[in-house]
């Protein structure tokens, strides 16, 4: 078979079905915005559009067969879109999907292509974020939220406190103004108030006067 390039695939020169028959029929499939409704990977994100080739005996269309390479040439499946996703140190790997439900992980060539050897679904995938990181990024933010929070209730609690105070100190003067005025003396190196001493003159109850 003589090498080709359609779409996204790049297929080698030398490719041999198997089992062996003289014409084959290829079906290519572009998933689109359906990839991630069809296919998932657990951990694991899709960046990139699921797209695959199968290759069929011309003569049973309902036989799936597979293609064998010659020699060091693989099979090319290049993700043009995926540039404009990259980013920071995320790794993307290639994730080939077989028919009978597999997954087999390769790495991504500098031309964002993943290098295959064997027909079947493909796409580019990230790591998610691990629910160990999120949930270590709500106790973060839980932790600050209680410390603002407990500062909130002191700054209140001081506050209201100065306030009754002051309150308390505004009517006792009150009071003491209402009062009647108290004269001062020093007992020692103490000012104590006091109160001028009035005596009640003595009176008889029967008194005769000479």
């Amino acid at each position: 078979m003589y090498g080709t390039r359609y779409r996204a695939f790049a297929i080698p020169p030398g490719i041999l079905p198997w089992p062996y028959t003289k014409r084959i029929d290829i079906l290519y499939q572009n998933l689109g915005n359906w990839s991630s409704y069809y296919y998932s990977v657990p951990t694991y994100t899709l960046i990139a559009l699921v797209v695959g080739f199968l290759a069929y005996d011309s003569n049973r269309r309902s036989m799936n067969i597979e293609l064998k390479t010659e020699g060091n040439d693989p099979f090319i499946v290049k993700f043009p879109s995926i540039y404009s996703k990259k980013g920071g140190d995320v790794t993307m790997k290639c994730v080939r999907f077989d028919t009978n439900g597999s997954l087999e992980f390769s790495s991504v060539t500098v031309e964002s292509s993943c290098v295959v050897r064997e027909q079947g679904h493909f796409s580019v995938v990230v790591p998610c974020k691990s629910t160990k990181d999120k949930a270590r990024k709500w106790r973060i933010i839980g932790i600050a939220a209680g410390v603002v929070g407990l500062m909130l209730v002191l700054v209140i609690g001081i506050v209201g406190y100065k306030w009754i105070t002051r309150e308390k100190m505004k009517k006792m003067e009150r009071e003491s103004e209402r009062s009647e005025v108290l004269d001062t003396i020093w007992i020692g190196r103490s000012r104590m108030p006091s109160a001028s001493g009035i005596r009640t003159q003595p009176v008889f109850e029967s008194s005769y006067l000479p």
